[in-house]
């Protein structure tokens, strides 16, 4: 695993380098194409599947940041069964979310988020997650599958962290009324530096 984390991080590195050479970063590169930036609103429009692979993405963010820092975030899917969708978005219930790359003004990530598939079940899933992809963009399609493999331990922490913290707050509740409080929006996090 380590060979791949590093491996990860050379690939991560290069995508960065190449943006770099052309004045852009990962971020102004996934939103190249839009007119304006609407808070909540996916970008690219549609979002980015990957029939093959199952893999999913998009970008949306929160205006302004609720933090100063984080411009938005990343999230990241699997289709289970590797369905073909047509056109734009499927279905969100024949997904799951594997994490949530936070993103500030520069491109780089700084933490994750993780929402609702058992922890155990969606690690095993984030092998998965390769955007294979010339459009919309190789180099952030790259980049995205560079970074969920680069930090696969720290996104399995938090993924695990999140199920501690919604069992500990269902308690003897409702489960389900506890997955859908917004207030837990944010379960688990780690900047990385």
């Amino acid at each position: 695993m380590e060979e791949q984390r590093e491996r990860a991080a050379q690939e991560a590195a290069f995508c960065e380098r190449l943006l770099a050479k052309s004045g852009e970063n990962v971020l102004r590169e996934t939103l190249r194409d839009a007119a304006s930036v609407e808070a909540r609103a996916h970008y690219p429009p549609g979002d980015v599947f990957d029939p093959e692979s199952g893999g999913q993405w998009y970008y949306h963010c929160h205006l302004p940041a609720a933090d100063g820092t984080e411009h938005g975030h990343y999230h990241c899917f699997i289709s289970p069964g590797r369905c073909q969708w047509p056109g734009a978005s499927p279905d969100r219930h024949r997904r799951r979310s594997l994490w949530q790359a936070a993103s500030p003004v520069h491109g780089q990530p700084m933490g994750g988020r993780r929402h609702w598939l058992a922890a155990e079940p969606t690690i095993a899933l984030l092998p998965r997650f390769d955007m294979q992809l010339v459009k919309p963009s190789y180099l952030v399609n790259r980049w995205l599958t560079a970074i969920v493999t680069q930090y696969q331990p720290e996104i399995e922490t938090l993924i695990r962290e999140r199920d501690r913290v919604l069992a500990e707050r269902a308690g003897e509740g409702d489960a389900e009324a506890v997955r859908r409080d917004r207030s837990l929006e944010v379960t688990s996090s780690l900047v990385i530096a």
